[in-house]
């Protein structure tokens, strides 16, 4: 199975818990769940950075494709499993609300993967200090030192 099928399908899972349970709160009391959505929304954002993060300092092979198809993968798949538990589980949601969520929240759930992941890409490689300090392909070629006296333009 492809690293991107695993990556989509359990981003797609805790995507949609995290949905049902937010949903299932709200249900129970309607005022005061700002701070709780926020706090769902900071760990499907950290779960994806942390997650690249980690492939970029384990240096995954085509790691950058990999996350690009796990976003969409989790877009599709955490608003069909979303719908399904907050109509099993919440409440009478049915499939005329499908049509909705696979469109906004798709591309929704997509963003909350595609841009935490891509920031866990550029971040991840730069975590190990000893493993950088070998490579001189980055890093400039030397200067030369200045002469502390200035040349002579006659030609000596």
């Amino acid at each position: 199975m492809h690293v991107w099928v695993v990556r989509g399908a359990v981003l797609a899972v805790v995507h949609a818990v995290v949905s049902v349970v937010v949903a299932a709160l709200k249900a129970a009391n309607p005022t005061g769940q700002s701070v709780l959505e926020a706090i769902s929304l900071a760990v499907l954002v950290g779960v994806a950075a942390v997650w690249a993060a980690v492939d970029g300092w384990r240096e995954v092979p085509d790691r950058g494709r990999a996350w690009v198809l796990a976003a969409l993968i989790t877009g599709v798949g955490s608003a069909v499993l979303s719908t399904l538990g907050r109509g099993l589980f919440v409440d009478q949601t049915g499939a005329g609300q499908l049509g909705e969520a696979l469109t906004g929240g798709a591309a929704f759930s997509a963003l909350l993967v595609l841009l935490p992941a891509g920031l866990g890409l550029l971040v991840g490689p730069r975590l190990d200090p000893d493993r950088r300090a070998g490579d001189d392909e980055d890093e400039p070629a030397p200067r030369r030192k200045p002469s502390p006296r200035p040349r002579s333009t006659t030609g000596e």
